[in-house]
């Protein structure tokens, strides 16, 4: 098993509430997503982090945040090894919690 770590900058609020940016450390192995990377932070780690997703197969659309910056799905996205990615909530959706936004 590798010792090879990637990190995640993830930005959490409740509506009305003031944003901040929490560090996650995950195991990275080759072929993590993003969303799987975020799973094992609830299982092992935080199981109050809300992040939406049906499928982990970007079918649905529903794991949808801006990553580094830019739009995109959690789950077709990979992380990168000895590396922080910064993921937060869609801008435009109203806010739900975390990485949870409204659907439209």
């Amino acid at each position: 098993m590798s010792d090879t770590t990637t990190t995640l900058a993830i930005t959490r609020a409740v509506p009305g509430g003031e944003s901040r940016v929490e560090e996650y450390v995950v195991p990275y192995e080759d072929g993590l997503t993003l969303l799987d990377a975020i799973i094992w932070i609830r299982r092992h780690h935080d199981p109050s982090l809300a992040v939406r997703f049906s499928c982990k197969a970007n079918a649905c659309k529903e794991c949808s945040a801006v990553i580094d910056g830019k739009p995109g799905f959690l789950c077709a996205q990979r992380a990168v090894p000895d590396a922080t990615t910064r993921i937060g909530p869609l801008p435009k959706p109203r806010l739900i919690r975390d990485l949870v936004t409204e659907l439209y």
